[in-house]
């Protein structure tokens, strides 16, 4: 497969996933994560120059969900394993 093609094939498979995330639905990749759809409530946020209070609208954002695997193998290769991780949440 020549480069062009596999940039071709590359954009068809974002653009689809752009479309089903768009539409709310989620997208499973694999060993590797989920695009998620979150609904986020009203709230009131703060103007960090003024200390005013700002109403923050409800919108839909896209969020990331790291698959298992995914985190294994970054915790892997920074030489350390999820029970590490674990035993020391635990400590704190």
């Amino acid at each position: 497969m020549s480069r062009t093609e596999s940039a071709q094939l590359v954009e068809m498979v974002l653009e689809e996933m752009c479309t089903t995330i768009a539409a709310g639905e989620s997208v499973k990749i694999s060993s590797f994560g989920s695009f998620l759809v979150r609904d986020k409530n009203e709230r009131v946020g703060r103007n960090p120059k003024t200390g005013e209070e700002v109403p923050i609208s409800p919108r839909r954002v896209a969020v990331f969900k790291p698959s298992n695997v995914l985190k294994d193998r970054i915790l892997e290769a920074h030489g350390e394993r999820r029970g590490d991780v674990e035993v020391m949440k635990a400590a704190e």
